[in-house]
């Protein structure tokens, strides 16, 4: 029997909402971010049940994550670092347009590889399916890490998925034959790259 999935992106931080990369940079919620979590979790537990909460280790992610199983009743929060966020290296700290200043290929010293993103992920989904198959999953993870491993599960380029705001829920589910079938980006039904109407890509990387 399948898991099914619940891919979410972190309540705010000081940094999103300064417009900062951050990477493996370890920033907790603010009190935005704690807002958002608690109102996910309220309609998350208007819904059908869920088994487990795992989550990245770094702290806005963990912050989000606790608030959620609180609510849920769900007690144990297990860590899962395949689930943490891509790695920026020097460009950590900026603005995504002073990064893109400096190194305008995006091609930002000591970051992590897009292959290697999509990698991390697939095996995160993997560990999840092998200990919760047949269970509804909460996954607490980040904005960059979940687009690269949405695009490799759809087969696309990570331009080809929408941004992903803080605390929105993107759906994935394991098929029978070990695949990943994608339910839901950011609340909205996944509809296909090369089906959507060209005005609505997102073209930013």
């Amino acid at each position: 029997m399948s898991v099914h999935v619940a891919l979410i992106r972190h309540g705010q931080t000081d940094w999103n909402r300064a417009q900062r990369m951050q990477g493996r940079t370890d920033i907790p919620l603010n009190e935005t971010g704690r807002q958002q979590a608690r109102e996910l979790a309220e309609q998350l537990a208007a819904g059908d049940e869920w088994h487990a909460v795992v989550t990245s280790p770094l702290l806005r992610a963990s912050g989000t994550a606790e608030i959620i199983a609180k609510r849920l009743g769900i007690e144990v929060v297990l860590p899962c670092h395949d689930l943490i966020e891509r790695s920026f290296g020097d460009a950590e700290g900026l603005s995504p347009t002073t990064a893109l200043t400096r190194w305008p290929t995006r091609e930002y010293p000591g970051m992590e590889g897009h292959g290697a993103v999509a990698q991390r992920g697939q095996r995160a989904l993997n560990a999840i399916d092998a200990r919760f198959s047949g269970k509804r999953v909460l996954a607490v993870s980040h904005g960059s890490f979940m687009r690269h491993l949405l695009a490799h599960i759809a087969g696309t380029q990570v331009a080809d998925m929408p941004r992903l705001e803080n605390a929105t829920v993107s759906e994935v589910s394991a098929t029978d034959d070990g695949s990943w079938h994608i339910r839901s980006i950011a609340g909205a039904p996944f509809v296909p790259p090369a089906t959507r109407p060209a005005a609505e890509l997102d073209l930013s990387g």
